[in-house]
């Protein structure tokens, strides 16, 4: 697999496959296509790399890190709907982690997207803590 860094002209390619992430984890996100391309340009501008998984010449999913935190955060991490349950996901992970020569990183699973959830864990990863958000 090849891990290529995005850039703005990857914006609207990057948005829809953000788009699709937010349904997929029945995220609460209202945003259209145009304001998903316009916050995703924002990310790769201020502080955040995208980066593309290609497997014979194919973009199987997405990558969003943001890079001004430590450790470093996955805000985002996609694979197309077609290419899951294939050992994508894990192996575009561990060779993201390769790439950008990171011991350690951070995320944030919807408490909902229970598949998301056993995703990273059979990636390694620990629970940490339990955020939570009140609304009236």
């Amino acid at each position: 697999m090849l891990i290529s860094e995005c850039t703005n002209k990857d914006v609207p390619q990057l948005a829809l496959m953000n788009q699709h992430l937010i349904e997929d984890e029945k995220s609460n996100n209202p945003m259209t296509i145009t304001e998903l391309e316009d916050r995703m340009r924002r990310f790769i501008n201020d502080g955040y790399n995208a980066y593309f998984f290609i497997e014979d010449d194919i973009v199987v999913g997405y990558a969003l890190i943001k890079y001004t935190s430590t450790p470093l955060y996955l805000r985002q991490f996609y694979i197309e709907r077609e290419f899951r349950r294939k050992h994508y996901g894990k192996v575009a992970f561990q060779q993201l982690m390769e790439y950008i020569q990171a011991d350690i990183i951070d995320i944030e699973v919807l408490p909902w997207n229970e598949s998301g959830y056993l995703f990273w864990k059979s990636c390694g990863f620990e629970d940490t803590c339990i955020s939570m958000q009140y609304k009236n």
